[in-house]
């Protein structure tokens, strides 16, 4: 397992080889804080409502996109959005985040075997 965290056009090297991708973003789509959303970009682009304010340069679904236009995504790729609740720098995750983001480490470590 790699982590990565900085500039989403950073993944496209990351991912060369790459059998399963899986990501883990923060969105802002107008939903209730804490919504998780699970998105299979190699069936259908990101909506843009998911992926609006980004503070990257280069959003999640535009680096997607750009994976795909230059052949380059992964076999298997599901991405995850957590509905932010604050976006300010230093701001601390909110109850409905954080207990979205439990939920969501604990059912990824069952997929993925580990405890």
């Amino acid at each position: 397992m790699i982590l990565h965290e900085g500039e989403p056009i950073d993944l496209l090297d990351r991912w060369e080889g790459a059998g399963e991708v899986i990501v883990v973003d923060a969105v802002s789509s107008g939903a209730p804080p804490g919504t998780i959303h699970r998105l299979d970009p190699l069936a259908e682009p990101i909506q843009t409502a998911l992926s609006q304010g980004s503070t990257h340069a280069l959003g999640l679904a535009e680096a997607i996109e750009l994976a795909r236009a230059l052949g380059r995504l992964p076999h298997r790729l599901t991405v995850y959005g957590i509905e932010g609740e604050r976006f300010t720098a230093g701001d601390e995750l909110s109850a409905p985040v954080r207990a979205a983001v439990a939920e969501l480490a604990g059912e990824l470590a069952g997929q993925l075997g580990r405890p």
